[in-house]
């Protein structure tokens, strides 16, 4: 279940990469966010990396950068990419 934050998240992330064939509560909030792994992934490459960077930038004030070490873990799933805006913003 996608908390009031996960779920604006998740709003923006479908806006943002046009993924009109999905409402937000079919997002497994741990489900990997790239690649082909599971039948939950979202299955998302490094042109969406970007878009939801810029997004996350704009919605929420939070810089991610290209080189950072974190990012794996960062876009592990909506859930990290949520905690790691949480944890920024505060």
């Amino acid at each position: 279940m996608l908390t009031a934050n996960e779920l604006q998240l998740a709003e923006r992330l479908i806006e943002a990469l046009d993924l009109e064939d999905l409402t937000p509560d079919e997002i497994n909030p741990e489900a990997s966010l790239f690649g082909f792994d599971t039948e939950d992934s979202l299955g998302l490459d490094s042109i969406d990396a970007l878009e939801i960077s810029l997004c996350i930038a704009k919605h929420y004030d939070v810089h991610l950068k290209a080189d950072d070490e974190e990012n794996h873990n960062i876009f592990a799933s909506l859930r990290s990419l949520n905690a790691h805006i949480e944890q920024t913003m505060h």
